[in-house]
Order: C-alpha cells, then sequence, then structure tokens
C-alpha cells in the first residue's frame, strides 16, 4: 500500500519546520548573546553603581557591626541572612535579608541600596529568557541539550572538518562564505561549546534529574535525594542568642587557612535552630564553595564536603563555575565573552545557510536581519532605560526588539535594514557611555566602571565598522 501525504499538509509542515527552525536558531542567539554580558555581571553591576566603596577584605568585627545593625533595627528579623564579602569580580560587602538589600561599608556601616536593574535583566534573559517560573529555565537547558546534539551531528556530518580548519572563502559566495564562518567558528571552540552546553544543561534540567535519581534511590524521596548531594542542615535547639558571625569568620583561619570565604548565611535566623553557612573558595579547586557549618555562638560543626567528596559531587559543584568562567580572573573571562560571541555568530550563520539553500527570498529574510541585528540594539536601549529610568522591566529589550523586526519587514531590504540598525546601536552605545559619564562623573572614569565605558565605546566603533561595511553593499 502506497503511503501519501496530501501537497496541502506538506507545504503547511515544511513552514512549521522552517518557523520552528528559525525561531530555536533565534533563541540560541539570544542565549548566546546575553550570555557573553553575564559572563562579567560582576563588573556590570559596579559600573550601574560605581560610587560605592570597593574594598578587599571584610573583617571579622565589620562583618559582626554589619549584622548587629540589622537586628538593631529589625529586631524580630526572620528567614535567612545573607552577607557577600569582598571578591575579585565585586570587592564590596553586601548584605541581603528581609530587611533590605543593601551595600556595607568597609567598617560594615550600611551604604546605598543595591539597584543593578540592567545586570539583573541580561541574567533573567540568559537563564530563562524572562519567562516566569521554572519553565524558562527548563527551555533554555533544553536549548544547552540542543546545543550538545548540533555539535557532534555536526562534526559527524562534517569529516573534512579539522582538515578545512583553516580554509575560509569571503567574498565570494554567500553560501561559502557563511558555511565557513560557521564551520571554522564551531571547529575552534567546540571544547568551550561543549562544555557551555552540557552545564547549562544541567541548571534547568536538574529538576527533572533530582527526581530520577530519588526515584532510582531513594523510593521516590526527593527530599533525602538532594540531602544526599546537597547536604541536610544541622539539627540545633538552642536558646536563641545573636549569631557570632565575626567568630565564625575568625575560624576559617585555623579550619582551613588556604580557602577564601565569600559569603555567610544565618540560616532559620532568630529561631532556636539558627545556624551559620559560611561559603568559602578554594584556590585548588573549581567548586563553587566549600560550606562550612557553624552554630549560633560560631563553633564550628562540619562541612558540607564539596571540596574532597565523591568525584560526581565535587562535578557538580563545578558546573557553575565553568559555565560562566569564574576562575582565572579577567582574561578567563573574556575569553568566555569571545568564545560567547562566536557562539552566537555560528547560531546566527546556521540560519543563514538554511536561507541561501532555500533559493528565494520572502518576509523571513527581513524578519531575521531585523530579529539577529534588533538584539544588540535592545540590549542597549534596555541599558538606557536602567540608566534613565532605574529599570530592568524585560519590556525594554523585547518592545525594541519587535519593533526591530517590525523595521526589517517595513524596508524589506536585508543589507539596508542591517545598516541602520547598526548605526543605531552603534549610536546607543555611545549614548550610554556619554549619558554614565554625565550620571556619574568622575566615578566612570575608574575601576570597572572604565572598563565597562572603553568597551561600550569599542563595541560603538565595532558596530559603525560594520555598518560601513554593509552599506558598501547599497552603492
Amino acid at each position: 500500500m502506497k503511503f501519501s501525504l496530501s501537497p496541502a499538509l506538506v507545504k503547511s509542515s515544511l513552514a512549521s519546520h522552517s518557523w520552528i527552525g528559525l525561531l530555536v536558531g533565534f533563541l540560541m542567539y539570544l542565549i548566546c548573546v546575553s550570555g557573553s554580558l553575564v559572563v562579567l555581571s560582576g563588573y556590570l553591576k559596579r559600573w550601574e553603581q560605581p560610587a560605592v566603596a570597593e574594598y578587599q577584605t571584610l573583617v571579622p568585627a565589620a562583618a559582626t557591626a554589619a549584622y548587629q545593625e540589622l537586628l538593631a533595627r529589625k529586631p524580630d528579623i526572620s528567614g535567612d541572612i545573607l552577607m557577600m564579602l569582598p571578591r575579585d569580580d565585586q570587592p564590596r560587602g553586601m548584605l541581603v535579608s528581609a530587611g533590605g538589600v543593601y551595600y556595607l561599608k568597609e567598617d560594615g556601616s550600611r551604604d546605598v541600596d543595591i539597584s543593578t536593574p540592567w545586570s539583573n535583566s541580561m541574567v533573567g534573559l540568559h537563564d530563562a529568557l524572562h519567562i516566569p517560573s521554572d519553565w524558562g529555565e527548563i527551555l533554555v537547558s533544553v536549548l544547552g541539550v540542543m546545543l550538545c546534539g548540533l555539535i557532534v551531528s555536526g562534526f559527524l556530518a562534517h569529516p573534512r572538518i579539522f582538515r578545512d580548519a583553516f580554509n575560509f572563502r569571503l567574498g565570494g559566495s554567500r553560501h561559502l562564505e557563511q558555511a565557513d564562518i560557521h564551520n571554522r567558528l564551531s571547529v575552534w571552540g567546540a571544547p568551550f561549546h561543549l562544555v557551555i552546553g552540557l552545564t547549562g544543561a544541567w541548571f534547568g534540567l536538574s529538576i527533572l534529574m533530582y527526581t530520577l535519581y530519588a526515584n532510582a534511590f531513594f523510593g521516590g524521596d526527593r527530599d533525602a535525594a538532594i540531602e544526599s548531594i546537597h547536604g541536610s542542615g544541622p539539627k540545633l535547639e538552642q536558646i536563641v542568642q545573636v549569631a557570632d558571625v565575626g567568630r565564625a569568620l575568625q575560624s576559617m583561619a585555623s579550619i582551613a587557612p588556604d580557602a577564601r570565604p565569600i559569603y555567610f548565611n544565618v540560616e532559620n535566623a532568630n529561631s532556636p535552630a539558627q545556624y551559620i553557612l559560611l561559603g568559602a573558595q578554594h584556590p585548588d579547586s573549581l567548586i563553587y564553595v566549600e560550606q562550612y557549618r557553624f552554630d549560633q555562638q560560631g563553633n564550628y560543626l562540619d562541612k558540607v564536603g564539596y571540596s574532597d567528596g565523591e568525584p560526581g559531587k565535587q562535578v557538580l559543584f563545578s558546573l557553575y563555575r565553568l559555565h560562566f568562567g569564574h576562575f582565572g580572573g579577567l582574561p578567563v573571562m573574556i575569553l568566555y565573552v569571545v568564545f560567547g560571541i562566536a557562539l552566537a555568530v555560528v547560531s546566527v550563520t546556521g540560519i543563514n545557510i538554511w536561507l541561501v539553500k532555500r533559493k528565494k527570498r520572502d518576509f523571513i529574510n527581513n524578519l531575521w536581519v531585523g530579529l539577529v541585528w534588533g538584539a544588540p540594539l535592545a540590549i542597549a536601549i534596555s541599558g538606557l532605560a536602567a540608566l534613565i529610568l532605574n529599570s530592568g522591566a524585560a519590556g525594554y529589550f523585547w518592545l525594541p526588539l519587535i519593533a526591530a523586526a517590525v523595521f526589517g519587514l517595513f524596508l524589506d531590504n536585508e543589507a539596508r535594514s542591517k545598516c541602520w540598525l547598526q548605526r543605531i546601536t552603534a549610536v546607543l552605545l555611545l549614548l550610554m557611555a556619554l549619558l554614565h559619564l554625565v550620571l556619574f562623573k568622575s566615578h566612570g572614569l575608574h575601576g570597572a566602571a572604565l572598563v565597562v565605558n572603553l568597551a561600550l565605546v569599542a563595541f560603538s566603533g565595532v558596530f559603525l565598522w560594520l555598518a560601513h561595511r554593509t552599506g558598501k553593499l547599497l552603492r
């Protein structure tokens, strides 16, 4: 019996396939572009509030003073009280609790409230595409799985891919040009891209993985499964006292002299079960932190065991730093930015190759160029909104992006749309740097703020050069 489909069904199926491919490629592009920014989120946060005092160490006495000041102001505070200590990319102290979210001065006194709307918006875009609840994170993780599949299948589909690793055919056939850019960047960045894909896949799918782990080994008890990996909190019953955070910090010099404390959390504050959870980074390990636990009097209890536990546990708690390049300092972060941008280019050229192979031009071409070059423009507008309005609302990114897509459809000329969007982005990036200097004056000329402002000016120049190059096609 011959199996056949109606021409109308085939046509609609091909259209659906095209739209799904376009959507997946674009979402992957957005995640890569925003991820390149999130790698430097510590520097972006400092750029947003450049006048905040910076220092390398918050001494135990200052941490104690900050904690006691909070309790004096909010004596009935409950829940968790988190204090972030200075670290390399964020040399500031911070206190996060139901009593406020603010920076600390070096002596432990209260500084300004934390307000980093642009950084938070970019993190939200990268982690969950601004989709609320867990669905956004799950979607991003699924895209991470797809990225790994694309990398592996790409190598298998191109047996000459290593032999042609330096073969660029630019300026000729658009198909060959896009294919060479796509394949070369894929080869050079493959190890990085695999690490990003695998680690990114874990963050959102961990919910599912924990459930499977619980069903396989703990009779479906998910809490028990999580505790076997993350550890369970100490079971304490004490007469409530002010947690001695200073003593806990001082004790680290003898408990783990080579470790650097980067935060502590008073869990279940102001309750008989309260205890101090102190996170410290180990210079010889990729784990984010080892967690050390103390009772409310600052007496050392134990550690969770990430630094010297089972290999699988150590790998699991190294994923965060591996994914965001938070090891090796600024040079490694810059390398992550470069490879992140390269992965964004790979995502775009993959769709470009498909568009060329179609051998026809329609509204999809116009829509695609508007979305691709509208994304940097939308990021710049969201940055300006954060500076002017102190708002990181998702609409300040998505509305300009939609407008750019409509602009591409309206012009109906890919080169013209691309050129105009590149020019506007260049102006907006330069405006961001200038406005920052107007608002913060000399504070914008020092430290991380200066680095970010110089980067904005440099990328403005890059977009002007791209616009000039694109403009030649219009002559």
